[in-house]
């Protein structure tokens, strides 16, 4: 804490002695912008001092925990309070790692310091500071509620925290937000869903690995004789007893054998099984062991060259939204969004959702945690699927996003039940860009078969067979009355005579 105590003598003035011209206002150059207004208008305590202080509670808000309680403002009485109230609500643990969300608590707090200087007349001060930080804890309480069910679902804030919490509180209290945390559990349910997201992009960290590089054998190492042990076994010599067996070797006769010889009867008996070798002996064998050096002809290792990891770079998200997936595939498939957002959260990468349906239907929109990118995921969380199956147009467009420089990096996530065919044009783009720019399609089938289209377009595919397990009792009922054609009669239409007709109870016979 030494740099703290010497940032404010030392910012105060230049090198050469003299006084700034512009200070105190020069301190706001270490503090963000976001926080410039409510700080120069805060009228608690001292402008230089809070300039001062504010951007190391920023530092030490974003470390997870509260700076020294000598950085107070210049309103020690104040500031301790609203110390007491971050403490109690643990707001340190939400502010662990999101600079947005430390400006946020310091913007709050300087709000309400602001308010301070309202009282009525006939209130204290200290009452005044007192009425303050209830109002603080109660509306942090209610944005902390918020904020962890932004964390439970997305396991990250990004730049929502820059949203009011009454916008916030709006969003969450949406048709929308219910589907999000609705599918978030059905995502949880599939983690084999999740890790497989996560392998999507192909961007390496260093531009001198290659692409794929296979394993080579490495014969750098000399040849040298080795030493193979040579074991013989030695039966019927003084070793360790391996068992029981029958010979003529008296030497090895058991006791029970050797009890028979001096007997008047058994000894005849004996002499029966000593001539035909039948006796029980004990089985010995002894081992010899020698070594000898003979050539080292064993195939070497093959040493694996450096890969480039998988996982990361750009996601193209190819969604499909035709009716043969509304219900439970609707489900599995908006589940596979909100992890394609959660995974380019964490890594820091774009991912684009292309949704698509029939003919001249495709949404495109980007999934990241900002405001515009909240609405989005909300909008696809609320909508129902319907419609036709276009594959073209999405494909296209991702092929050619692959193309630019943003996108160059990217990988193609097709979330289908795989009831589509593609043209031969699209397919042979799609084939040279694989072969030109490495790119690789992987595939999601919500669906009870692989199909032709699927198998010819993607490279590797993720099969969801227990999709129904994650139809609701709506879902249910819709499928109960749903037909993906706009006739259950097509064989009556298509092949009149194929299908008997009742004729009907036969006629009373006279």
């Amino acid at each position: 804490m030494a740099e703290d105590s010497a940032l404010v003598p030392a910012a105060a003035a230049p090198a050469d002695g003299r006084p700034r011209v512009d200070a105190p206002f020069h301190l706001l150059a270490g503090l963000a912008p976001v926080l410039w207004q409510p700080a120069l208008v805060c009228s608690s305590g001292d402008t230089r001092l809070r300039l001062a202080d504010l951007p190391l509670w920023e530092q030490a808000l974003l470390a997870g925990h509260l700076p020294v309680a000598e950085r107070d403002w210049g309103d020690a009485p104040a500031c301790k309070a609203l110390r007491g109230a971050i403490t109690e609500l643990d707001l340190c643990t939400l502010t662990h790692g999101s600079a947005a969300m430390a400006r946020q608590v310091l913007g709050v707090m300087l709000w309400h310091l602001d308010r301070l200087v309202d009282r009525p007349a006939a209130q204290s001060r200290d009452a005044a500071i007192d009425h303050m930080v209830q109002a603080f804890r109660a509306e942090w309480a209610t944005q902390r509620q918020d904020w962890e069910q932004v964390l439970a679902l997305f396991k990250s804030l990004g730049d929502l925290a820059h949203l009011r919490w009454d916008v916030l509180q709006g969003k969450l209290n949406s048709r929308g937000w219910s589907e999000a945390k609705r599918i978030g559990a059905v995502l949880d349910a599939v983690p084999e869903l999740a890790r497989f997201i996560d392998t999507v992009g192909r961007a390496r960290r260093s531009d001198d690995l290659p692409p794929a590089a296979e394993p080579r054998p490495h014969f750098d190492a000399p040849r040298r004789p080795m030493a193979v042990a040579i074991t013989t076994e030695l039966l019927d010599q003084p070793s360790e007893v391996r068992g029981v067996k029958r010979s003529g070797q008296l030497a090895r006769m058991l006791a029970s054998e050797a009890a028979m010889v001096r007997h008047p009867v058994l000894a005849r008996l004996w002499r029966a099984r000593f001539a035909e070798q039948q006796l029980l002996t004990y089985e010995d064998a002894a081992l010899a062991t020698q070594w000898r050096l003979q050539p080292d002809t064993r195939t070497p290792a093959p040493v694996a060259m450096p890969r480039a990891p998988v996982g990361q770079g750009p996601m193209l998200v190819c969604l499909d939204t035709s009716g043969s997936m509304r219900g439970a595939p609707e489900n599995v498939a908006k589940a596979c969004v909100l992890q394609a957002l959660r995974t380019a959260q964490a890594s820091g990468r774009a991912c684009r959702l292309l949704a698509f349906g029939g003919a001249g239907e495709l949404l495109e929109q980007e999934l990241a945690l900002t405001p515009q990118g909240l609405d989005t995921l909300l909008a696809v969380m609320d909508q129902n699927f319907d419609g036709g199956t276009d594959v073209q147009t999405p494909l296209e467009r991702a092929v050619g996003l692959v193309q630019t420089g943003a996108f160059v990096l990217a990988d193609i996530l097709i979330v289908s039940d795989g009831e589509f065919g593609v043209t031969p044009a699209t397919l042979d783009a799609l084939r040279s860009s694989k072969k030109t720019l490495g790119l690789r399609v992987h595939g999601i089938l919500v669906g009870d078969r692989e199909t032709i289209g699927l198998l010819e377009v993607c490279d590797q595919i993720h099969w969801v067979r227990a999709w129904r397990r994650y139809a609701t009792a709506a879902d249910q009922a819709y499928a109960d009355g749903f037909s993906p054609v706009h006739s259950r009669s097509l064989t009556a239409m298509y092949f009149p005579n194929a299908i008997r007709r009742d004729p009907g109870p036969p006629a009373a016979q006279d």
